[in-house]
């Protein structure tokens, strides 16, 4: 059972929301009262240049599962170095798990380590290789204040185990005090109830003061992800199956579950939708309020027709990573994988999303209205992540929907541009009177994106 935060249950038990000062994005109805003339947009990524290419002698056109980590100005990469060769249809050398850095984001090196030998030299960026475990090593850097120095990070793997005197695969915990040189927390399989064939994670949530995990499952002979929590990275407990609201039941192979850093009480993630009948694969997304229940958007986020050899088996995985880059305060980079069994090397490619810009709450010229449902806040101002051709505007109402004096749509200076942090602006002034009351916020959006709102102090 996931314990619900208090503003969690207010939604459900119909009370006011108490939002604080979080930010909060438009991607989903949570907080929203009623759409009129706006519906909520899905948006994908637009694709940049290659960024990292493995054409190592130990990589090789199956390297995949990339681990994308941001540790304050390092750019951080983990994956699989592997291949196939098409010919012999042979795996000609081992899985390893292979690391890469970058300062910008965009290009990327591969240190020589010399931790491990591969063809008679240590001269290459692999830094284990367990076949099992190197199969879907996936790290993260622990934000959890009470972690140990020596396991500052930490990372799930695949493994074997004996479980009713059967041989089954299972996960093992990882740590590491640099990033580079890993060990096993402890030889007992950590979680056993999967199928784990999969990029398999984990990470510290702050919001919920727990370290979470998603992993594989077959579900109905269908691929699917379950969740767990644990307060010490090696008891999981309370595991749920994820679910999908009215979404159909689909093939989703690796999740890419993440905290949002912006808004970090929000799960947002792009698992691969598996498609049997041809081998494809392509990344959708969703988001979940609870770690639980997910909001699912049926339209891939980067599509097979994106560059370049995408469109072949297993060719279009989203890494696991979502990185601000230096001087790039206005966008998000993701990074998808290509050329999958094609060609000496698979690859991966950086996409940018605007900042905040997965889903937002669009009209059109005609314009339409946003109104909330009954929330609380802190704080004196408004602020927008908004893009708006036309003078949109916000009003503030009462509990009951009646425009409050001075903060009425006609008191409200018109808002047309782009902008990341856009604050609005009334004839009432400032919002300090209002803080803590129960308000509705009704936006009235003309040929505008609004992607997310923050009362700020």
């Amino acid at each position: 059972m996931v314990a619900r935060p208090g503003w969690l249950r207010a939604a459900v038990d119909g009370g006011a929301i108490d939002i604080g000062l979080r930010r909060e994005l438009l991607v989903d109805d949570f907080l929203i009262g009623k759409l009129s003339g706006v519906e909520l947009k899905l948006h994908k990524p637009e694709a940049r240049d290659v960024a990292l290419t493995c054409d190592a002698p130990w990589e090789g056109n199956t390297s995949a599962y990339y681990t994308m980590i941001d540790d304050e100005g390092l750019f951080r990469a983990y994956y699989r170095g592997w291949h196939f060769d098409d010919g012999t249809k042979k795996e000609p050398h081992a899985q390893f798990t292979c690391y890469a850095e970058s300062r910008d984001g965009l290009k990327w090196r591969k240190p020589d380590l010399g931790l491990v030998e591969f063809g008679g030299s240590k001269a290459n960026n692999i830094i284990l290789a367990d076949p099992e475990a190197s199969h879907n090593f996936a790290p993260f850097k622990d934000g959890n204040p009470a972690c140990a120095a020596e396991a500052r990070y930490k990372a799930l793997a695949g493994g074997m185990t004996m479980l009713n005197g059967k041989k089954k695969s299972c996960l093992h915990a990882y740590r590491s005090a640099d990033g580079i040189h890993w060990s096993k927390i402890t030889e007992e399989a950590v979680i056993t109830a999967g199928a784990f064939d999969s990029q398999n994670l984990a990470f510290w949530d702050a919001n919920r003061g727990e370290y979470r995990a998603y992993w594989r499952i077959s579900s109905d002979k269908v691929r699917a992800i379950r969740t767990a929590a644990s307060k010490d990275f090696i008891h999981w407990e309370h595991q749920a199956d994820l679910t999908y609201g009215g979404a159909p039941a689909e093939h989703l192979y690796t999740n890419a579950i993440r905290p949002y850093f912006r808004a970090p009480h929000l799960l947002i993630a792009f698992p691969t939708r598996f498609q049997p009948k041809n081998q494809q694969v392509e990344p959708v997304f969703m988001t979940s309020r609870d770690a639980v229940k997910f909001r699912r958007w049926e339209d891939p986020v980067i599509p097979i027709t994106a560059p370049k050899d995408r469109d072949g088996n297993r060719s279009n995985y989203m890494a696991y990573g979502l990185l601000q880059l230096p001087g790039q305060d206005k966008e998000l980079s993701v990074y998808g994988t290509e050329a999958y069994y094609k060609g000496p090397a698979s690859r991966v490619r950086r996409f940018v999303y605007r900042m905040d810009g997965f889903v937002s709450a669009s009209a059109g010229l005609e314009g339409g209205t946003v109104t909330s449902k009954t929330l609380t806040f802190a704080g004196s101002k408004l602020s927008l992540n908004i893009a708006s051709k036309s003078g949109s505007r916000v009003e503030l109402q009462d509990a009951s929907g009646r425009p409050l004096p001075g903060f009425a749509l006609e008191d409200c200076e018109p808002i047309a541009g782009d902008f990341i942090d856009q604050r609005v602006a009334w004839k009432g002034g400032d919002l300090s009177s209002l803080a803590g009351k129960p308000v509705r916020l009704r936006f009235e959006l003309k040929n505008a994106d609004l992607y997310a709102f923050q009362f700020q102090k």
